[in-house]
């Protein structure tokens, strides 16, 4: 079973999604800023992350950052969620180290392809 970390400070999006997420078959870890995103995915080594990008203490584009400099976690795919979907983020979240971009409100099944096309590559790589 494929372990996530979603690291979501809206608790209406995180319980959605990661109860959606649970009911396809992820174990689904939790994080509620950058911050404790950073600590998690070290401690926990998901298979793949779900950041979202405005988040408190930490924001996701710097936890990102700092996730893909760190040899422990640069292998960890990570896709950005952002309801910001302005002109130039999705290339933003790319230049950060982001493996993949997606926009809020959440389309679950386009969501999956994303997350499964990571997971696929990275087993393969």
């Amino acid at each position: 079973m494929p372990k996530l970390l979603l690291v979501e400070d809206n608790e209406m999006n995180r319980d959605m999604l990661s109860r959606r997420l649970a009911r396809k078959g992820y174990d689904v870890l939790l994080a509620v800023d950058g911050s404790e995103g950073l600590q998690k995915a070290r401690s926990d080594a998901p298979d793949l992350i779900l950041m979202d990008m405005s988040l408190p203490v930490l924001d996701g584009w710097e936890a990102t950052r700092q996730l893909k400099a760190d040899d422990a976690t640069k292998a960890i795919p990570i896709i950005a969620l952002t309801a910001h979907a302005m002109s130039g983020d999705r290339e933003r979240a790319l230049s950060v180290g982001c493996d993949d971009y997606d926009t809020k409100p959440i389309e679950l099944p386009r969501l999956l392809e994303k997350i499964e096309a990571l997971l696929q590559r990275a087993t393969s790589a």
